[in-house]
């Protein structure tokens, strides 16, 4: 295993993610930000946050794949949501489960999120970036 995820004891626990990732692999996989889109660049759940947050992460699992990595490689993620809200969070955490379901995997990744005003292209509401790591 080169990802360990840790709850640390003296830090807030959270449910949506662990606070530490503990690698061991010497291999490190960084990944453009991912939005929702198909393989022909069309945007795939317009207006739906979760929608676009699970397209994002299956997209992230694809890249993953394509570098023989997979969901439990990842080590940091980075979520820029627009106009974040707390309705958004939990519409960002559905999408995020219902592509981890699809998976059959977990995506607890020590993450950070950022509020911002737009993304590269109209319509797009999500976009993750990540970091993998691998022995």
């Amino acid at each position: 295993m080169t990802v360990k995820l840790v709850h640390p004891e003296g830090v807030n626990r959270v449910d949506v993610h662990h606070q530490v990732a503990d690698t061991q692999g010497s291999r490190t996989i960084y990944l453009a930000g991912q939005v929702s889109w198909d393989t022909e660049g069309n945007l795939v759940g317009r207006d739906d946050v979760a929608a676009q947050a699970e397209k994002a992460y299956l997209n992230i699992a694809a890249a993953l794949d394509a570098v023989g990595a997979t969901a439990a490689d990842l080590a940091k993620v980075t979520v820029y949501i627009v106009d974040l809200d707390e309705a958004k969070a939990e519409q960002f955490v559905i999408g995020r489960e219902r592509a981890a379901a699809t998976l059959g995997v977990e995506f607890q990744q020590p993450s950070t999120w950022i509020g911002v005003t737009s993304l590269a292209a109209p319509g797009y509401l999500v976009e993750v970036d990540a970091i993998a790591v691998l022995p």
